[in-house]
């Protein structure tokens, strides 16, 4: 194998996908990229045996010899970092070896050979069942819309939860609609996304590992471009541009969204939502550490935000809102209060809850497309 091409070139490439790879993987092979060179171009390979990414170059690489190998992801990456811009490189197999040049620097890497790396789709549909999995559903989804999805709703998954099926986020599709959704027991956050499904699918849902989402986040970062899914049973495909990301999921079944939200809410609290945010910001620095609770105390026109912790110390807020019930208090970790209101960018926020106060619909006037549930604290 031997091909030319510039720094520039290979540079996100390689960082996109040395960043499902780990450093200390079970099987040695697991901690190198699979590099195949043909003469379409340059294909790139990690995996972790959970998720896998492609990238697919067809421009600006010149192969010389086709062939293909397997290289220490991390190192060579560093190496790709540390290159000077616009310089040219030149990489080929000598003796076994990777052999890198650029300039008058030359390094010399480990290699396993091509064969001994997990193959592609069997590995992640597994190898007695990858025949009869079905293609699965495609859905055409804007990258601002899918960004949107993950911003809305990723902090609320659940991170090491016994119960495996939080440690993710549901993805639900149906005829007319898209939708994310993620909990950890005490809160719950999802956006929808009307007039973008699959015509003829009555309704799909598939859990995607939490941190699949998070590798998917990133890999989407960089560009505008539009993103290609495929939803199957057992895996989850996401193409944009040269990339192609596939992950297995998970096998469980999500709480049943629509069941968790009230019906009918007897109390409503409207607020500037930056207001809120800073009050809360500001009290939450004298909170209990370990629980993290705030009381709020409405009255008419205003909510008054208190926090106290061990050491007698105590913050106190208040803040102007719109609130048509009777005098009441209420207390709640003041992080997931927080974290709906840096997901959600509109001018108000409102909160809805029912008389028996067992629970908080939280939400943005202008951003109908979200909606939060956050359990209170018992005193």
């Amino acid at each position: 194998m031997r091909f030319r091409t510039s720094r520039d070139t290979l540079l996100r490439p390689l960082r996109v996908v040395t960043g499902v790879v780990e450093r200390r993987p079970t099987l040695p092979v697991l901690s190198n990229l699979y590099v195949a060179a043909d003469a379409d171009g340059l294909t790139i390979r990690g995996t972790d045996l959970e998720v896998e990414i492609v990238a697919r170059l067809t421009e600006g690489v010149e192969v010389e010899q086709p062939g293909a190998v397997t290289v220490p992801a991390h190192k060579l990456a560093d190496i790709w970092q540390s290159l000077p811009e616009l310089a040219t490189v030149n990489v080929a197999m000598e003796e076994n070896r990777a052999i890198v040049r650029s300039g008058r620097s030359r390094f010399a890497l480990a290699t396993i050979p091509a064969v001994d790396f997990p193959t592609e789709r069997p590995l992640l549909e597994g190898e007695d069942d990858a025949a009869t999995e079905p293609e699965g559903i495609e859905v055409d989804l804007p990258h601002a819309d899918l960004r949107r999805l993950f911003d809305r709703t990723k902090f609320a998954m659940a991170n090491g939860d016994v119960r495996y099926f939080l440690n993710g986020m549901l993805l639900e599709v149906a005829a007319a609609s898209f939708r994310a959704a993620a909990s950890d027991g005490h809160r719950m956050a999802m956006c929808t996304l009307d007039g973008t499904g699959a015509k003829g699918v009555n309704q799909l849902r598939v859990i995607v590992p939490r941190k699949s989402v998070l590798d998917l986040e990133r890999l989407i970062a960089d560009s505008d471009a539009d993103v290609h899914l495929v939803l199957g049973t057992k895996s989850l495909c996401a193409t944009q541009g040269e990339y192609t990301f596939t992950t297995k999921l998970v096998d469980g079944q999500f709480p049943d969204v629509d069941r968790l939200v009230p019906r009918n809410t007897d109390h409503s609290i409207v607020g500037d939502r930056e207001s809120v945010r800073q009050a809360l910001h500001r009290a939450a620095i004298l909170s209990n550490e370990k629980s993290q609770d705030v009381r709020l105390e409405l009255d008419g026109d205003q909510m008054t935000i208190r926090a106290t912790n061990p050491e007698q110390e105590e913050a106190e807020e208040v803040v102007s809102v719109e609130y048509d019930g009777k005098p009441m208090e209420i207390g709640f970790n003041v992080r997931y209060l927080q974290d709906v209101l840096a997901a959600l960018e509109t001018e108000s926020i409102k909160f809805s809850m029912p008389e028996a106060n067992n629970i908080a619909v939280m939400e943005g006037p202008g951003a109908e497309d979200s909606l939060y549930l956050v359990m209170p604290l018992r005193r």
